[in-house]
């Protein structure tokens, strides 16, 4: 058995959404708060405030704001433990995680809920302070009864709730085909065997549109309702962009992991990558870390497999044929002739098959995950 989050929308009635909003409220003056006060205590006394007395000060807000017990306890006390994760993270050396950050009210919103506060029941799900359950619009059953739930809105108004359930992964059954792929801007990837993914580019065709309605945006008085309005225009739109961004990259590492049964993968530093100014935006555009994550997710559930290979195997620069290794190999030549057997090669073709005889390779001696190096 394993967890997985099964996230839905629905669309609350005016009551439920003028609770979401006082517990977004309540639970952002509570993390803003609860931060500013560790983050003072820190700079000016030098003591770490722990959560146990985080908890404790918790009591003495609530009687200083009495709107605060407007909304459901369990959503401020998992305010609390979610910063307290936060703060570990960004305490533990390995996640580099940064501090801590304040939360705004034009951002995204969200709050978390334990089984103390909802009530999950022939599948509907009613939260604390309300008796009507949330109208929530279901792809598919849940396999199991959420043990919490998160609910949240985006930036344009949208309402989603992610379900935590207990599921019981099924393997696919057994192929022989293992594959290499290439991650590209021309192309979203390109396999081993020829294959080219196309890249939708969704921020570029999207690209005008957005930019007239952000010109319009900064013509707005601020604080007017039609600023608000033509804000809201904004949020659509990036949200529109995303989503399809993200039913593109679904759709292409489902396919992935339904035909292979292993996949190589090169190991990008996409943080560095994305710092070169002429090409950060097609990089992030073309989501090349979600690419990764979603196959290392996905091929634990399927029974696949899913190898890295290090950003500094030269995979465009060996020719495939012969192994013969060029020294200079521009970016903007995406085809060459080896110099030793005399064969024509693509670039992203090749890569491709150099990373996955590598990764092959790596996983033949033993190494498994991103320790497949070359």
């Amino acid at each position: 058995m394993t967890r997985r989050a099964y996230k839905e929308r629905f669309y609350p009635t005016p009551e439920q959404a003028e609770l979401l909003a006082q517990s977004f409220g309540c639970a952002r003056f509570v993390w803003n708060n609860t931060l500013q006060y560790r983050t003072e205590a820190y700079q000016q006394r030098g003591e770490t405030v722990s959560h146990a007395a985080a908890e404790k000060r918790l009591v003495a807000l609530k009687a200083e704001y009495p709107w605060l017990a407007d909304v459901s306890s369990v959503i401020l006390q998992q305010t609390l433990r979610d910063q307290k994760a936060a703060f570990d993270n960004f305490f533990n050396p390995k996640l580099r995680a940064r501090y801590p950050r304040f939360k705004g009210k034009d951002g995204r919103q969200s709050i978390r809920l334990t089984k103390a506060a909802f009530r999950y029941r022939d599948g509907e799900i009613t939260i604390a302070k309300t008796k009507t359950p949330l109208p929530i619009r279901w792809s598919r059953p849940l396999p199991s009864e959420p043990s919490s739930i998160t609910i949240s809105m985006d930036r344009a108004g949208r309402y989603f709730i992610s379900c935590l359930c207990e599921f019981s992964p099924e393997a696919l059954p057994i192929t022989p085909t293992m594959t290499g792929i290439d991650l590209g801007l021309t192309d979203l990837f390109i396999t081993s065997d020829g294959g080219k993914y196309g890249n939708p580019r969704h921020l570029k065709r999207y690209e005008a549109k957005l930019a007239y309605l952000q010109r319009r945006l900064a013509k707005r008085q601020k604080g007017s309702k039609n600023r608000a309005k033509a804000k809201q225009r904004v949020a659509r739109l990036h949200a529109k962009i995303a989503d399809c961004r993200r039913d593109a990259v679904h759709k292409a590492t489902r396919t992935l992991i339904n035909e292979n049964q292993v996949i190589c993968v090169e190991s990008l530093n996409i943080t560095g990558m994305i710092k070169n100014r002429s090409l950060a935006k097609a990089i992030s555009d073309a989501g090349w870390g979600e690419i990764v994550r979603q196959l290392e997710y996905k091929a634990e559930w399927a029974g696949r497999q899913v190898v890295k290979v290090s950003q500094w195997f030269p995979s465009s620069k060996l020719c495939h044929g012969c192994g013969h290794k060029v020294e200079k190999l521009p970016l903007s030549q995406r085809h060459w002739h080896c110099a030793s057997c005399g064969q024509a090669i693509d670039r992203d073709i090749n890569a491709a098959r150099n990373i996955r005889t590598a990764g092959l390779a790596g996983l033949a001696c033993g190494a498994t995950g991103s320790g497949a190096a070359a």
